[in-house]
C-alpha cells in the first residue's frame, strides 16, 4: 500500500527537520535526535513517516561509513547498541525476554535466537540479521 502525502506537510517537515547528507559527528547527533522526536510520536503521520524512513537511510549511511562493524559479532552490536541508547538490561526484559534470558545474552552465554534478533531488529531500529 502507497501512502499519500500531503505535500504542503511534508514541505513543511523538511523546512523543520532540514534533513540533509550528514558529514560528521554532531550532524549526525541532531539527526539521531529528530528520529527521537519522530519515534515518540503515538500516531505519525504519513508526512513524519517519510521523513523519518529519509533520517533512518541518512543515519545508517553516515554510521556504515564511519563506523563499520564488518567484524562486529552480534553481541558486539548488542551491547554497542545498548551503550549508545544508554540501555540497561533491565530495558531489554519487555523486548527479548526474562531478566536470566537477558543477562545470558548479554554475558555471551546464550546466542541470539532469531526470534530474539527480530524483536530487536524492531526495537533498535536496525535489521535483524545484525543480530545472527
Amino acid at each position: 500500500m502507497t501512502l499519500t502525502i500531503n505535500k504542503k506537510a511534508y514541505g513543511d517537515l523538511l523546512a523543520e527537520i532540514q534533513p540533509q547528507v550528514i558529514t560528521n559527528d554532531a550532524e549526525n547527533e541532531v539527526a539521531l535526535q529528530n528520529i527521537e522526536k519522530l519515534l515518540a510520536i503515538p500516531q505519525p503521520t504519513a508526512e513524519e513517516e517519510r521523513i523519518l524512513q529519509l533520517l533512518l537511510t541518512l543515519v545508517e549511511k553516515y554510521e556504515d561509513e564511519h563506523y563499520p562493524m564488518n567484524n562486529a559479532s552480534p553481541l558486539d552490536i548488542l551491547l554497542h547498541l545498548m551503550e549508545s541508547n544508554d540501555l540497561k538490561q533491565a530495558d531489554l526484559v519487555n523486548v527479548i525476554g526474562s531478566s536470566g534470558v537477558v543477562s545470558e545474552v548479554v554475558n555471551g552465554k546464550r546466542q541470539i535466537s532469531k526470534n530474539q534478533a527480530q524483536a530487536l531488529g524492531k526495537f533498535f531500529h536496525v535489521d535483524p540479521k545484525l543480530f545472527l
